[in-house]
């Protein structure tokens, strides 16, 4: 079934799913991050100052309740600039950017950062416990306890690079919040490979997904992907969405082929626009 998810709901859902997972940490972590928020119609921006990364300096959501004016673009360029941090994301589906982006950009001062495909999915259908990938013998996967948080937000933090102690208390706060199902592989008692969904109302949004280095290539993100699903059939939703870095010549993306194969369909590349301080 062709994968007709609202390009609004889609864009939402992301956001949505990046604020909540952060604004789920204790106070004192937040403080200690430098962790701001922003809410302003549909638009929502999160900055957080200690990533050095400035991967979750991040806004989405313009143009889901409304078209986009520079007043919305404006306000989230003030707030990257009040909360202090180098560089931030304006992440903006191709179809709601306004007719005269190029001008916008310009006196903005934003430039083309890298792009990601944006993929869903209808889950009328979703995989029953026999197309669970076959694991290797010892290794299964379920749903993480709040007891093994911590484990677990190491290894989705630490491959992703994030290794401070503040940055894995973030997301470990999020394990078992409203909202959220996370999952992970265990080789033995040891987890290998992690994954989290979110669910918006009729939209959920795959989140986190990570393997360590020496579990690659062993199914482990395709066992991720299916109790996904299924949860989010369970769940209620009618659609789920993702999102991954752009396939291009010589740079295949496992990711992206990993999701194709569990029935995503590739909806739209967007490009991330950067604004510097």
């Amino acid at each position: 079934m062709t994968a007709t998810v609202p390009t609004d709901v889609a864009e939402l859902t992301e956001i949505l799913a990046y604020t909540d997972f952060a604004t789920s940490a204790p106070a004192s972590v937040q403080e200690a991050l430098g962790l701001g928020t922003l809410h302003a119609g549909s638009t929502r921006a999160l900055a957080v100052r200690e990533d050095p990364s400035h991967f979750f300096n991040r806004a989405g959501g313009f143009g889901t309740d409304r078209p986009i004016t520079a007043d919305d673009l404006n306000q989230v360029c003030d707030f990257y600039r009040e909360q202090g941090v180098a560089r931030g994301s304006l992440m903006i589906a191709p179809s709601l950017l306004p007719p005269d982006w190029a001008t916008t950009v310009s006196k903005l001062g934003l430039t083309r950062g890298s792009g990601h495909t944006k993929l869903g999915r209808h889950l009328e259908t979703a995989p029953t416990t026999t197309d669970v990938p076959v694991l290797a013998p010892g290794w299964r996967v379920g749903v993480v306890e709040v007891e093994r948080a911590h484990e677990w937000a190491t290894v989705m933090m630490t491959t992703f690079g994030f290794t401070t102690p503040d940055m894995i208390e973030m997301a470990a706060s999020f394990v078992g919040g409203a909202n959220w199902t996370q999952y992970a592989v265990w080789a033995g008692e040891r987890i290998v490979a992690v994954g989290s969904v979110f669910f918006n109302g009729e939209c959920a949004h795959m989140f986190a997904a990570a393997t360590l280095p020496d579990a690659r290539g062993r199914n482990a993100q395709s066992a991720l992907i299916a109790a996904r699903l299924r949860a989010a059939a369970a769940e209620g939703c009618r659609w789920i969405v993702a999102e991954t870095g752009v396939e291009g010549p010589g740079a295949p993306n496992p990711s992206l082929r990993n999701l194709v194969r569990a029935g995503f369909e590739p909806m739209y590349d967007r490009a991330n626009w950067l604004w510097h301080a």
